[in-house]
């Protein structure tokens, strides 16, 4: 089976290319980006993984790719994620028309499409808790708008003909992953972690669970045009999380008084949204003081996976983190 993904150097795509590599009967084609530093992509290339270097966002690039080998899945990883230093056009250029493109070649040629999405095209906080896979978008930021006009696009090819599936994924957590899960455990494990003085419900994802999700999505036969939100089993309590952190770390819960009246919180994304106008300090005030969480009931269902706690699983990433530098 020939394979094409995009996004191995990320944490998410690598993951999907490691579980790949290990079925041993897959012919793999990587699109790695332009300049790219060696050392994110030669352990793939090392083992037999063949990288083309190019542009997502070129149409010739991406139909010259379809026009050598005829591929039988499509995972397409590769994204710009939300609060970096990226032009509107860069985000729109990448995250839809890249997708557009791909999309097109696989409708072209007929090869089966996974499509890394986000929970984030119900907003950073949904409107209603938890969202199914058809609750209404919520374009709160360009990230999330950029999502979704992706999924708009792909839907409109799927009545073409596309065999498409769309894995939403919740944050990840995982070893090697510096991102939210990281920030949190760096925050408790510093002393620095403000609560609010009324607890929330957070919602992650096991990157281990969400790699067999998107496997599944490729093996399993399913209705084309069908998106499933992937995370955790249940949500979990933010002082749970908190205490369970701190007690691995240092062997006691986390210091109750370090929480402030909810209401403050409110107006830190009032000043981040209206006045410093800085998305992504607005999105992480929210993620730590509103509640997220999902309905992944679908999911289990008919890609066959397991979903985990946070807790106990969250631990594994402490015994990582605990070996980092810090």
């Amino acid at each position: 089976m020939n394979i094409l993904i995009t996004g191995i150097t990320g944490f998410i795509g690598g993951h999907i290319c490691r579980k790949l590599l290990e079925e041993k009967n897959d012919r793999i084609v990587a699109i790695i980006r332009e300049k790219t530093k060696v050392e994110r992509y030669e352990k793939f290339e090392s083992k037999g993984v063949i990288c083309k270097f190019g542009e997502l966002n070129s149409q010739n690039f991406i139909e010259k790719i379809f026009s050598e080998i005829r591929f039988d899945i499509v995972f397409h990883i590769a994204a710009l994620r939300g609060g970096r230093n990226f032009s509107k056009k860069d985000y729109y250029d990448t995250n839809v028309n890249a997708t557009k493109y791909i999309a097109e070649q696989c409708l072209k040629h007929n090869c089966k499409m996974i499509f890394c999405s986000s929970v984030g095209v119900f907003g950073a906080i949904p409107n209603e808790l938890p969202p199914n896979e058809n609750t209404n978008r919520k374009p709160d930021n360009y990230y999330h708008f950029t999502k979704i006009e992706a999924e708009n696009e792909l839907q409109k090819l799927v009545k073409n003909g596309l065999n498409l599936i769309i894995i939403r994924p919740s944050i990840t957590y995982g070893k090697g992953d510096y991102g939210f899960p990281y920030k949190l455990i760096n925050l408790v494990d510093n002393g620095l972690m403000i609560r609010p003085s009324q607890d929330i419900k957070i919602n992650m994802i096991d990157v281990e669970t969400l790699t067999s999700a998107f496997i599944n999505a490729a093996n399993e036969n399913l209705k084309s045009g069908n998106a499933y939100n992937i995370s955790d089993k249940i949500p979990v309590s933010l002082e749970k999380l908190t205490n369970f952190i701190n007690i691995e770390l240092k062997s006691e819960n986390y210091p109750k008084w370090k929480k402030i009246p909810t209401f403050l919180f409110r107006v830190l994304e009032f000043i981040f949204s209206k006045i410093i106008k800085n998305e992504l300090w607005f999105a992480r005030i929210q993620l730590i003081s509103r509640s997220w969480y999902y309905d992944v009931s679908q999911a289990e269902k008919d890609l066959k996976i397991t979903s985990h706690n946070t807790i106990p699983n969250f631990k594994y990433v402490l015994e990582w983190y605990k070996k980092t530098d810090r």
